[in-house]
């Protein structure tokens, strides 16, 4: 039997535009604070970290935005449309009459979905007149995917990394460095804050937190600089919609309707870009049988674990407050590979949904999906991102799950990024030498 069957799209069916769940959500998205009066925030006063039309699309009510030909035809150069694959050696290998259905976001040159944003936002910064764009990294996708989009657009670039993935990682510094981009290891002694973090702890770990405070520092003291996010924020998550769209066009093609759509959540962007195309048919009264699964790790179980509260999405207290859930933004996540998953907090709109029970969400160690790695490795070819084999781990169970109950089911996730940069984890998972963390709450 054909171990992987791939549905492809033609560059001509690329979507012309982005969806915007915002209009179609169950209840009003909480509207972020602003810490100095706890009212509303005025969207003016993003636009000086913010590129002006990413805070239209921000809060935009409108439930679709136009992609601009220039980032289409950038998508056309970085390989979208991506393939839908089927797992069937892994469905042999599981025994299940389920079927495995992936789409792969790890094909491109920067390694994961993350470009799609960064091309999308590289190029709102150039078109204003932006010089310099700075940014924070947890494992180093959106780093690497927002150096490469700089160098296309012509951009200069500085990257905040997480210094515990700045140290587990080489491979990534280097290729942002590779693509122009300047890259610190976070915290770092170029900003006050990251100084003062260094000054109590000279081996901080670092968080995405962190790495978020010491960018918009270093942000706000440059005047021909903007600030850019790959997750959280609705304009991050409706660029990722291309994913969603795609793969939805994909399933009708092979005649398929899910019965669970997964995805890891860090931010929450990449499954909320596969997810939210699909879930809009929920919301307007179709897939009622469809269950859309996040699965985030145990050692920082934002969703499982955290509180539905207004919080700051950075550490040092530089960004509005949003509502979501979260660990409390002083957390400080232990040194985990699935770097792009340590983060206090989750993308609001995505927390409004798990809120609103349309959503679920699921918690797995880090022993338990680099197994689940290992066996999607073996059976597909892919070495996935330690991020996207939380999603492996969860389509595994699912697929386990239909065996017991010989029940047939369609599982569809989304592998958001490749490992290749990642090898350091597998040696340890080989070696018997990886560790499991469990959450362990801020004390009061």
């Amino acid at each position: 039997m054909e171990a992987l069957t791939s549905v492809h799209l033609t560059q001509e069916e690329i979507p012309k535009y982005w969806y915007n769940i915002i209009p179609d959500l169950p209840a009003p998205l909480p509207p972020p604070l602003d810490p100095s009066t706890m009212q509303p925030l005025n969207p003016a006063k993003g636009e000086r970290l913010f590129a002006k039309e990413l805070i239209r699309q921000e809060i935009s009510s409108e439930p679709t935005i136009k992609i601009p030909d220039e980032v289409i035809q950038a998508y056309h150069m970085i390989g979208r449309p991506t393939p839908l694959i089927r797992a069937r050696k892994l469905e042999e290998a599981l025994n299940t009459p389920a079927e495995i259905y992936f789409k792969s976001e790890a094909l491109n040159a920067s390694g994961s979905h993350k470009i799609n944003t960064a091309l999308a936002q590289a190029y709102y910064n150039k078109a204003q007149g932006t010089e310099r764009v700075v940014t924070e990294t947890g494992a180093g996708q959106w780093g690497s995917a927002l150096a490469m989009a700089a160098g296309l657009f012509d951009l200069q670039c500085e990257v905040y990394m997480v210094r515990a993935s700045y140290d587990q990682k080489p491979g990534r510094r280097i290729m942002m460095e590779t693509y122009g981009a300047k890259v610190r290891p976070s915290p770092s002694d170029n900003t006050d804050y990251g100084k003062s973090l260094l000054k109590q702890d000279m081996n901080h770990p670092g968080s995405l937190g962190v790495a978020i405070s010491e960018a918009i520092e270093d942000t706000v003291k440059h005047e021909n600089t903007r600030y850019c996010l790959g997750s959280v924020l609705n304009h991050v998550l409706l660029h990722q919609t291309v994913v969603g769209q795609e793969a939805k066009k994909q399933l009708e093609m092979i005649d398929r309707t899910p019965d669970v759509v997964i995805g890891c959540i860090g931010g929450g962007s990449n499954f909320a870009g596969f997810a939210y195309p699909l879930l809009r048919d929920k919301l307007k009264g179709k897939l009622d049988g469809t269950r859309f699964v996040a699965v985030e790790p145990t050692a920082v179980p934002s969703t499982t674990k955290g509180k539905y509260e207004y919080d700051f999405g950075d550490t040092g207290e530089m960004t509005f407050l949003v509502k979501m859930y979260t660990l409390g933004h002083k957390f400080t996540p232990p040194p985990i590979h699935a770097g792009g998953l340590r983060y206090h907090g989750k993308a609001p709109s995505l927390c409004l949904l798990i809120n609103k029970g349309l959503m679920e969400s699921v918690a797995y160690r880090q022993t338990e999906v680099f197994a689940a790695a290992k066996m999607f490795a073996r059976y597909t070819g892919i070495i996935p991102a330690p991020e996207s084999a939380h999603a492996v781990k969860k389509a595994i169970d699912e697929a386990l799950d239909a065996k017991a109950k010989n029940e047939r089911k369609v599982i569809v996730f989304n592998l958001s990024g490749h490992g290749l940069l990642d090898l350091s984890a597998y040696e340890q998972f080989n070696a018997n030498k990886l560790v499991d963390y469990e959450y362990k709450p801020l004390s009061n």
